[in-house]
């Protein structure tokens, strides 16, 4: 099983640590879902299982490492630029984008590999179609979020048809 260098570097990598930081600041006094690393690394897991389930994913085992580290960086990267949503008013997906290709560059990942991930980040709040990566995405982070335990759950304002109120996959 491969280590995930590349990941771990995104997780060490000063940038990202200054933008987590941020969004821990602005959302220390939220009531609804927070934008931690426990949501990133939930939206990445998800994202792999309904991979598998689905046979999404290459069939040779160093492929199909390839493609869960390609996953795991998105998942690490597509809210790290809710801060500039916070503080500009720029979206989140498009703020992350671009912070994200940055990190991306500086971990060694590939043009290829790079474009893949950034179009799972800029897609990722828009239900998508197909049989590629992102429909999965888009559903493993809507379903990370646990609403049926949230205590806030009748303030928040997601419509009902999003919410997660029962255990489901």
């Amino acid at each position: 099983m491969m280590e995930m260098e590349r990941v771990n570097r995104i997780w060490h990598h000063r940038g990202y640590q200054e933008c987590l930081g941020k969004i821990r600041v602005h959302e220390e006094a939220r009531e609804f879902c927070r934008h931690t690393p426990e949501h990133f690394l939930d939206v990445a897991r998800l994202t792999y299982i309904l991979a598998l389930e689905a046979g999404s994913l290459p069939e040779k085992p160093e492929e199909r490492e390839e493609a869960r580290e390609l996953i795991y960086a998105a998942g690490l990267l597509h809210d790290i630029g809710r801060h500039l949503q916070y503080e500009e008013g720029i979206p989140h997906e498009k703020a992350s984008a671009e912070i994200a290709e940055g990190i991306l560059s500086d971990c060694g990942f590939a043009e290829e590999e790079r474009e893949l991930v950034l179009y799972l980040i800029r897609s990722h709040r828009t239900r998508q179609q197909g049989k590629d990566l992102a429909p999965l995405f888009y559903r493993a982070d809507k379903l990370s979020r646990n609403c049926f335990a949230c205590p806030a759950q009748e303030k928040c304002d997601w419509p009902e048809t999003k919410k997660n109120l029962e255990i489901k996959l």
